[in-house]
């Protein structure tokens, strides 16, 4: 049996969310994957680890949460 190849993303699956990576992902799976759910919910994954549970999100929170991250509003102990 071969080792699957570490650069393919998992969204290549036919079945369930399609899972998007970052632009800016470089194929080590070192990044988080998203995909949109048919109910409006966003889901988020690990992509080290795909067999785990996604995080699920309304749509407005993820907006708010990356607009926090692109304004550097999370810093540590604010």
């Amino acid at each position: 049996m071969s080792a699957p190849l570490a650069n393919v993303p998992s969204s290549t699956s036919p079945h369930g969310p399609q899972w998007q990576r970052s632009s800016r992902s470089t194929g080590m799976n070192n990044c988080v994957e998203a995909a949109r759910l048919a109910d409006g919910l966003l889901a988020v994954r690990d992509s080290k680890n795909v067999t785990r549970p996604a995080l699920l999100f309304a749509a407005d929170t993820w907006t708010c949460f990356l607009s926090a991250v692109r304004d550097e509003a999370l810093g540590a102990g604010s």
